[in-house]
């Protein structure tokens, strides 16, 4: 029987889900011995309560348990929204998305857009992870890099099931609170798809350019989520990205932050206090949903006890 284009594309997800999933972890740091500061803030109206959390998709064990100010605004909610509905994200056919997505039989898949000396030296950090990075050459450059940066994380002990909105999700769960999501699985793939392929690759030979070291660079994020330094994440990840790749960050960020807009309106209009879980560049900035929510004359205050006066603001 002759094979159909399905049967090989499900292989390769499921490779690749196998390849990211089968990394072994660096061992677990010693616990830090304060709590994560978070970036909190509180919107409210006569009556309600929309609380508004910056995630790191990648944690590690040692981030937990939460610090207080997350835990009471959880106990505090009746409902959950993430970026993606956990029912959603825990779809089995996810890989097989982000596959279709990414594989390319035409012009943009990364071997042939890749100038040869991008090309060789992304192909050898994939070599250095123990990936096979001749099998790369067909995805687009979106998808090598979200691989790259996934595979490295696990190495340094972060995994995207002990990141705050999977945690968070279990936790809902486990609490019997509703939770949804501001969009779409299908809908967030086709943002990242549709970035250009030129910021793709601009940001590939950053990550992997003469004296950049993408593990420090992830530590560095971290560190800044961990302590709550708003300006120092925003700085990092917002403007950089915002600098050098305009029309990326105008997709994944300013558009999709208008488009949740409405609905957090909708959570705010409402009886029922909500705790919104999405990821914390999507807070910070001017495009920022706390910057909105402060354009348009809502009542917003940052809530992070510990916090030093220039890191709350």
């Amino acid at each position: 029987m002759r094979e159909t284009t399905e049967n090989p594309m499900r292989r390769i997800a499921l490779a690749l889900a196998s390849l990211v999933l089968a990394v072994p972890m660096a061992g677990s740091a010693p616990p830090p011995k304060d709590a994560p500061r978070p970036l909190l803030w509180k919107v409210s109206d006569a009556d309600s309560t929309v609380y508004l959390l910056g995630s790191f998709h990648l944690l590690k064990k040692s981030d937990y348990p939460l610090p207080a100010d997350v835990e009471r605004a959880f106990g505090d909610a009746e409902r959950l929204v993430f970026e993606v509905a956990p029912e959603d994200l825990a779809d089995p056919s996810v890989p097989m998305k982000m596959v279709q997505r990414a594989l390319q039989p035409g012009d943009a898949a990364f071997g042939k857009v890749a100038p040869p000396a991008v090309a060789s030296k992304v192909r050898a950090e994939l070599a250095k992870l123990g990936l096979p990075a001749a099998q790369f050459d067909q995805f687009e450059p979106w998808m090598v890099s979200i691989t790259m940066v996934t595979v490295l994380a696990q190495k340094l002990g972060y995994a995207g099931e002990d990141g705050l909105d999977r945690h968070l999700m279990q936790r809902a769960q486990q609490a019997g609170k509703p939770a949804s999501g501001l969009e779409t699985l299908d809908s967030q793939l086709d943002a990242m798809d549709a970035t250009p392929v030129a910021e793709q690759l601009a940001s590939l030979e950053e990550s992997v350019g003469e004296g950049q070291d993408m593990g420090a660079r992830l530590d560095e994020l971290h560190a800044a989520w961990r302590g709550g330094d708003a300006a120092a994440l925003e700085r990092l990840a917002v403007d950089e990205m915002r600098t050098k790749t305009p029309d990326t960050y105008r997709r994944l960020n300013v558009e999709r932050n208008r488009a949740w807009m409405p609905k957090i309106d909708a959570l705010l209009a409402g009886k029922d206090d909500a705790l919104v879980v999405v990821g914390a560049v999507h807070l910070l900035g001017r495009d920022g949903l706390v910057a909105q929510m402060q354009s348009r004359g809502k009542r917003v205050e940052r809530i992070c006890t510990g916090c030093t006066p220039a890191k709350a603001r």
